[in-house]
């Protein structure tokens, strides 16, 4: 495929992909990983403080509540609350803690892929949402951070390094219908080259809206997790991972215990500024089950994206089977299929994300 194919083409060939069909070789390669190490598990040693190092069911609190004063400074401000009765108090107490006011984030402690999160304009908002969320299961308020540009970053560092390296950036871009004072919102979608063959993933987030009509040049944000299978567009950001960058997320990393592989989802300022390492706040830090999503970049072809998780994953195991050596654990193969069953009940209990 010609670079000029590519850039035609909205969608890459395996984007969409099943997942079923798309990871079949990534398992049959953890398996026989885990077959030479003789632990299935043993790749969730590599975060050992994180359960199952953050493959799955993880506690996103648990992993930024380890974070010294260099990472805290840079994460942005979150509480976490059980959903319930005294829930909507306890998220306005919570704000009034933070020193923040609508709108804000309400997201899942556990989850996965951007399921449930919901960004929340004002109170009246908040007493909507909040029903839609099961008694008892624990939610992040986060502050939200209105930067302009949103970054996952991926960092992996060996237990005898001092530094570790960045891996791969990418940047999520939220996909905007742009009105012309004559399409409908539901026209606007199947006019768009790249929306048009996943409506799918659109057409619900109209909600009823279908049928209206933005006035030329006015915009109609559609998703705001960035999150690829939910709609976001992911741009390969690899050319602007520079030694200021590597420094600052080294630094930040380096102040949570024994992390060493996984992702950090930020917004920043600009890309100047990301590039000088300055001008961005951590949302989330995601551990094992993490991705190098700059694969799902539509130039990325299939053998890169294959090239780019077996590397990803063999790292893991390499990192895993170092920390045993040291005295840590893995999670053990029967604990981690239960914390998968825990977070897909979970997830299949959480509203739609926006």
């Amino acid at each position: 495929m010609t670079d000029k194919t590519k850039e035609q083409n909205p969608l890459s060939l395996f984007e969409f992909w099943p997942g079923s069909v798309f990871y079949t070789p990534i398992v049959l390669y953890w398996i026989i990983m885990g077959l030479r190490y003789r632990d299935l598990s043993v790749a969730t040693a590599a975060n050992p403080r994180i359960e199952t190092g953050g493959l799955c069911g993880e506690s996103k609190s648990s992993i930024l509540d380890m974070a010294g004063p260099i990472a805290r400074e840079a994460i942005a401000p979150y509480r976490v609350f059980y959903n319930g009765p005294t829930a909507l108090q306890e998220v306005l107490d919570a704000m009034d803690d933070m020193g923040t006011t609508f709108p804000v984030v309400v997201k899942p402690d556990i989850g996965c892929n951007g399921t449930g999160v919901r960004l929340i304009a004002d109170r009246a908002m908040l007493e909507h949402v909040l029903p839609l969320f099961p008694t008892g299961v624990a939610l992040l308020v986060q502050e939200l951070i209105t930067a302009p540009i949103e970054a996952g970053i991926f960092y992996i560092r060996h237990p005898h390094e001092e530094k570790g390296r960045i891996t791969s950036l990418t940047y999520k871009e939220a996909p905007l219908l742009i009105g012309d004072g004559t399409s409908t919102l539901h026209e606007l979608v199947m006019q768009d080259p790249r929306m048009s063959q996943v409506p799918q993933l659109y057409l619900p987030r109209l909600e009823g809206q279908e049928r209206s009509v933005l006035t030329k040049g006015e915009k109609f944000p559609l998703v705001f997790a960035g999150n690829h299978c939910k709609g976001s567009i992911f741009r390969d950001g690899r050319n602007d991972i520079t030694e200021a960058l590597t420094k600052r997320i080294n630094a930040i990393m380096t102040d949570i215990p024994d992390f060493h592989f996984g992702r950090i989802d930020v917004k920043a300022t600009s890309v100047e500024a990301l590039r000088r390492g300055e001008g961005f706040s951590i949302i989330e830090i995601n551990g094992v089950g993490s991705e190098a999503i700059h694969i799902w970049d539509r130039r990325t072809t299939l053998w890169e994206a294959y090239r780019t998780q077996f590397y990803h994953y063999r790292q893991t195991f390499l990192i895993g089977a170092a920390k045993k050596k040291e005295g840590w654990k893995s999670s053990g193969a029967f604990s981690m299929l239960f914390s998968w069953l825990k977070q897909r009940r979970l997830l299949s209990s959480y509203p739609t994300n926006d």
